[in-house]
């Protein structure tokens, strides 16, 4: 594991450790729910992408914030929460309840879209003594399956692809 994997993957237990006393639920998402989920960091990540609830968005930006974490000034904190400290980056998007219950994303152009069934109730993953929420598997792929089709303008990446395989398959390594 490089330096940035590591601060990253300390940016996360710190995360993990802040939100459960604050009683803030996140859950990871992308490449870092990826390996949390495999059990082991099978490439290297930009950035941290969590989920986190829009009404919590405002606590945790200043508990995180009280811990040398700055707003990212190239994305609104309206549509979601970015944060960084030195080279490591946090990016919070946002979620929210429809009136059926449903979870929906809660902000930007496609804010109340229901998301996937169970992509909440996934159990923590671990990698070695670090444990996380992540979101489901089922939810991961269907994500690197269908941005693409929701996105036109941005095509698979190979590393989508990569992942797709790792998720498909439950191990690390393509």
């Amino acid at each position: 594991m490089d330096g940035l994997a590591e601060r990253q993957l300390a940016a996360i237990r710190e995360v993990v450790e802040l939100t459960a006393g604050a009683g803030i639920a996140v859950w990871l998402r992308g490449g870092w729910a990826m390996d949390f989920h495999l059990g082991a960091v099978s490439r290297p990540h930009v950035d941290v992408d969590w989920y986190c609830w829009r009404r919590d968005a405002g606590r945790l930006a200043a508990r995180l914030g009280g811990q040398g974490w700055r707003p990212d000034p190239r994305m609104p904190v309206e549509k979601q929460l970015d944060l960084l400290r030195g080279d490591v980056e946090l990016s919070f998007a946002y979620l929210d309840q429809d009136p059926a219950g449903r979870v929906v994303v809660g902000a930007g152009p496609w804010a109340g879209t229901p998301l996937p069934e169970g992509m909440l109730d996934a159990p923590p993953g671990r990698i070695g003594p670090h444990t996380a929420p992540v979101i489901s598997v089922a939810a991961q792929i269907e994500f690197k399956e269908m941005y693409p089709v929701w996105m036109p303008d941005r095509p698979r990446r190979p590393k989508d692809a990569a992942d797709l395989a790792r998720l498909r398959a439950g191990r690390p390594t393509g």
